[in-house]
């Protein structure tokens, strides 16, 4: 019994918005398998892509942490501004060069 509440709350934990910043592109990855027949190489670009959001928001809760700002991962209704910041200093770093 212990081990299906475990599982259960760790794929509550895994799927839930709030806990998962990269819930879409996880769910574009599956999808995207099953679309697909599960031939990964089809795939790749997707896998790229939600490689790329749970690096950037691993990096935003490790700078988070750092800083000792609480919760480490911010709420969804932060995000959408805390990545829209993100790419205004990219492409201010990118004209810059």
């Amino acid at each position: 019994m212990e081990n299906s509440v475990l599982k259960n709350t760790r794929e509550n934990y895994q799927t839930s918005d709030y806990n998962n910043p990269c819930l879409k592109e996880h769910r574009l990855s599956l999808k995207c398998l099953d679309d697909n027949s599960y031939d990964k190489e089809k795939c790749e670009i997707f896998f790229a892509n939600y490689k790329v959001c749970k690096a950037f928001w691993t990096h935003v809760r490790n700078e988070r942490k750092r800083q000792g700002i609480e919760p480490f991962l911010p709420p969804p209704e932060e995000r959408v501004k805390i990545k829209e910041e993100f790419l205004q200093k990219m492409r201010q770093a990118g004209g810059n060069t």
